[in-house]
């Protein structure tokens, strides 16, 4: 039992990541999803094509500004130990 609440506590820790991997999802599949739409509907190829590329470009740059976070390096301590070596040539 206290490894299920302990479960539960992970997943409520993390929830924030669990709704933008459900908005990824969303994002990615929304450019077929309205494509299929408008077909249903009787639009023509070239309409249905121009707005499910434009949906697409639209949902890759939704989804690099959500991910923008986990892509950029981060300098580990490389300041750190230029400085160390400077200090101890003086």
């Amino acid at each position: 039992m206290p490894s299920i609440k302990k479960e539960l506590g992970y997943i409520k820790a993390s929830f924030s990541q669990i709704l933008i991997g459900i908005l990824l999802v969303g994002l990615t599949t929304s450019g077929l999803s309205l494509a299929i739409f408008l077909r249903f509907a009787g639009f023509n190829g070239t309409i249905i094509a121009f707005a499910g590329i434009t949906i697409e470009v639209i949902s890759i740059i939704i989804s690099y500004l959500l991910l923008r976070r986990y892509v950029i390096p981060k300098e580990e301590g490389s300041n750190n130990s230029i400085k160390k070596v400077k200090t101890k040539l003086k």
